[in-house]
């Protein structure tokens, strides 16, 4: 896996760009669809076959702790051996969960199914890892709209598998599967898919080839310490604070997400709405996570990535308030508040990834971005592990206020980063 040349001239860079975002986008297609059907049907698949509520929380905690240890092993893969090893082996792991997934669902195995759903979070780990693949050549006043494209891609398969749940529901019921199982098949696929388009497309490896450039102009220009001057080759100086900013965003929104995304599919189907409504309502939920990418990388480049940050605070509290107070039985205001939900994790997870990068260097960026990863993942499991417990003891309209309450905390975050450091980068202000 190590056939990637590392005497790509500097001309060549931007062909090599190019080439690198459209596997990323056919890549992500197959894996925004793969990653929907979980946070569509997980929880209630858990649910029916344990008979409990306070268990619908559990699948999203399980696969986010998945893709937890899996963007650890990503990070730690990428940084030795290039982005499409890891990348590959973790779409491939991700169906791998999806089958099992099915076969557990198929024999009525609650102790099969939640080891499987574990699994399965490889595969949502290794669809957001796939967006930094994009930034590993892009300069830098262009990585958060690389992250864009990337997101938007997830868009098709992301709104297109919620909405294929009856479908294959259908389809599992003609094999004696259970109805919801039926999605899973269509997320291994998926994943499958995914994983072959990356391990025989990503070539030349463009983190191989980032890493190659670095050290070639280290070799040309030892000791240059000019900040314009390594601004002209792409690469952004170094601070560690400002990618802990970048990850705390990431952080707060992910568990804000999930805490709020994870029940909603329950709380509609205790109020009357049956499935078709659930994954009309998640469609438009995931739609709002990808689809404004484009727009959102464009302002996080051009006003900065802090504002933007600050943007997503604001919407996703918004969002949290909305969810409390739409009434159960209104499809429009639960859609509503999901969509401002989306779109202010879009905000957050863009201005913080563009952050992550501009703070770390190509000598150990994967690994960093493996650890942020791991960190995002393990506050979306706590999220949706609570979830549950908090609204059978409260209520919906309770977990949906604390909720936005978390996602508030990047406010101060901000303000500390600040204080302590300043404007030292340009694009973050």
């Amino acid at each position: 896996m190590k056939s990637t040349p590392t005497n790509v001239s500097l001309d060549k860079i931007e062909a090599l760009q190019h080439r690198t975002l459209r596997v990323v986008v056919a890549s992500q297609v197959f894996g925004g669809t793969g990653l929907a059907v979980g946070v569509t049907v997980g929880g209630l698949l858990a649910k029916e076959m344990v008979g409990a509520n306070s268990v619908a929380g559990l699948p999203s905690a399980l696969f986010t702790l998945g893709s937890a240890l899996t963007a650890f092993l990503v990070g730690q893969i990428t940084q030795r051996h290039g982005r499409r090893l890891g990348l590959s082996l973790g779409f491939s792991a991700g169906a791998l969960g999806a089958t099992l997934v099915v076969i557990a669902a198929a024999t009525n195995s609650v102790a099969l199914l939640f080891p499987s759903l574990f699994l399965y979070g490889a595969g949502t780990a290794t669809n957001l890892q796939t967006r930094y693949a994009g930034t590993d050549l892009a300069s830098p006043h262009r990585r958060a709209t690389a992250v864009s494209i990337a997101m938007v891609s997830t868009t098709l398969g992301a709104v297109a598998g919620p909405n294929l749940v009856d479908p294959m529901g259908t389809f599992a019921e003609r094999f004696d599967i259970p109805t919801l199982a039926g999605p899973f098949i269509l997320a291994a696929a998926a994943y499958a898919v995914a994983g072959l388009i990356v391990v025989t497309m990503l070539r030349p490896d463009p983190f191989l080839v980032a890493k190659a450039q670095r050290l070639m102009i280290e070799s040309i220009q030892p000791g240059d310490e000019d900040p314009a001057g390594a601004a002209r080759h792409g690469e952004a100086s170094a601070s560690r604070p400002l990618a802990y900013l970048g990850a705390a965003v990431m952080v707060l929104t992910q568990m804000t997400m999930v805490a709020i995304m994870t029940m909603t599919p329950v709380h509609m189907h205790d109020h009357g709405h049956g499935v078709n409504r659930v994954g009309l309502v998640i469609g438009f939920h995931i739609g709002a996570m990808y689809l404004p990418s484009l727009i959102t990388g464009s302002l996080v480049d051009r006003i900065g990535r802090i504002p933007m940050a600050l943007c997503a605070a604001a919407v996703m509290a918004l969002a949290g308030v909305s969810a409390a107070v739409a009434a159960a039985e209104s499809l429009p205001a639960i859609t509503l508040a999901l969509v401002l939900l989306g779109l202010g994790w879009n905000m957050g997870l863009i201005s913080g990834t563009a952050l992550v990068i501009d703070g770390t260097s190509p000598d150990d960026r994967p690994k960093f971005q493996g650890s942020a990863d791991v960190a995002i993942a393990l506050a979306g499991a706590g999220g949706g592990a609570m979830s549950g417990v908090v609204m059978s003891s409260t209520s919906y309209g309770s977990l949906s206020l604390i909720g936005g309450a978390i996602s508030v905390g990047i406010i101060p975050g901000i303000w500390w980063y600040q204080t302590r450091h300043g404007n030292s980068s340009a694009r973050a202000s």
